[in-house]
């Protein structure tokens, strides 16, 4: 499946407003890994890989690492509620960003900053809880 010149995998990407991530398997494939709307946890759905790979644009679009791991994070925080330390530290962002708009002013240089060192915990403290509950997808270290 990956045997494609000037793929280089793990890729990342937007997906119709959806995280993916594309991850090369120990036998030369690719496993392709959406994340889900009602969890978190990231689901495979290979089946995605040629539309991905080979459509990029419109709707589909590239991102780096750094950037993945924030919009995942933003996109679980979005869609997901619940108890525990994730969730408090989401609430944390919601109200960073409400005091901004309230303000009727951007965020500050210092805001999006504590925004991004915040989304970088709570990817790891999540796909560590992922990993540990036996979700293949899961890798805490992207967010190193």
């Amino acid at each position: 499946m990956t045997g494609m010149p000037g793929l280089v995998l793990p890729s990342y990407y937007l997906y119709y407003a959806s995280p993916v991530k594309i991850v090369a398997t120990p036998d030369g494939g690719a496993r392709v890994w959406r994340i889900s709307i009602d969890t978190g946890g990231w689901l495979e759905e290979n089946e995605l890989f040629s539309e991905i790979v080979f459509a990029v644009g419109g709707e589909i679009f590239s991102r780096r690492v750094e950037e993945f791991v924030q919009e995942v994070e933003a996109y679980r925080s979005h869609y997901l509620s619940g108890e525990g330390p994730v969730f408090a530290l989401y609430e944390t962002i919601k109200a960073i960003e409400e005091v901004a708009e309230q303000e009727r002013r951007d965020l500050t240089a210092r805001e999006i900053a504590l925004i991004r060192g915040i989304r970088r915990k709570t990817f790891v403290i999540f796909e560590e809880q992922l990993q540990r509950a036996g979700d293949q997808g899961a890798d805490p270290g992207l967010a190193a």
